[in-house]
């Protein structure tokens, strides 16, 4: 869930106006509309200050992901150029080539 989810999901539960909300945490009725729409992505503490003032106290969490990709590792590809990437790509691709032939050669022998 968003920032935006939550703060509406929220501030509909409790049953207030945007307009009741703005006033109880001190900023405007469109501040609040663009924070509910997704134009604007609140700081913490302005989210935090928005939760609160409906009488609710956002908390924060992890989960693992589910990607079986190192994050990471994906960051620091990324950071690489172009030429480096490339290079380390084929080197990849020579190492699992060199694996699969391999795993081909030893099943021939468990078969014979």
């Amino acid at each position: 869930m968003t920032p935006a989810e939550l703060v509406r999901e929220t501030r509909l539960r409790k049953g207030l106006t945007q307009r009741r909300l703005a006033l109880r945490a001190g900023t405007s009725q469109s501040a609040i509309a663009r924070i509910e729409r997704g134009d604007e992505q609140p700081t913490w503490p302005r989210f935090r200050a928005l939760m609160v003032s409906m009488g609710e106290e956002p908390t924060v969490s992890s989960e693992p992901l589910t990607s079986r990709y190192d994050a990471w590792g994906n960051q620091l590809v990324r950071a690489m150029s172009p030429a480096s990437r490339l290079k380390s790509g084929l080197a990849s691709s020579r190492f699992a080539s060199r694996l699969a032939a391999g795993v081909r050669a030893e099943m021939r022998e468990r078969v014979r």
